[in-house]
């Protein structure tokens, strides 16, 4: 497998991630919307940090699963439900400093939402890793 990042000269600089994603691999992983909640099915605790948290665990639970890492990751989406762009910067910055950073340097797209779809539901990540 292999997994080509770029961001062609022409294109504006990024905080982290890459443009373009380019994969030749034999099987791709697509994870469902990991959401913030524990084992027993219990939103996180802790607000937008607690949640986002829960989001990293889950997410790091279900790649070891498949047979993957975050060095895999071709493709995130992240979801947050704030009109505030300091929200989505504090995900983002928690992202970055957590063990799924190597994730985030693939194509990566980062929203604000309006709502997700449990109740209180404030971060949720689509994750597509390739092997």
């Amino acid at each position: 497998m292999t997994i080509e990042r770029a961001n062609p000269d022409k294109l504006h600089p990024t905080p982290g991630y890459h443009h373009i994603t380019k994969v030749q691999a034999d099987t791709l992983i697509y994870l469902a919307g990991q959401c913030p909640l524990d084992p027993s099915g219990d939103l996180a605790e802790g607000g937008l940090e607690g949640q986002t948290d829960q989001v990293i665990r889950n997410i790091l639970v279900a790649l070891e699963s498949a047979g993957a890492t975050p060095d895999d990751v071709v493709r995130t989406v992240i979801y947050v439900a704030s009109p505030v762009r300091d929200d989505l910067a504090a995900v983002w910055t928690q992202l970055n400093a957590s063990p799924l950073a190597p994730a985030l340097t693939s194509a990566s797209t980062l929203l604000g939402v309006a709502q997700l779809g449990f109740p209180g539901q404030l971060v949720e990540i689509d994750v597509t890793a390739a092997r």
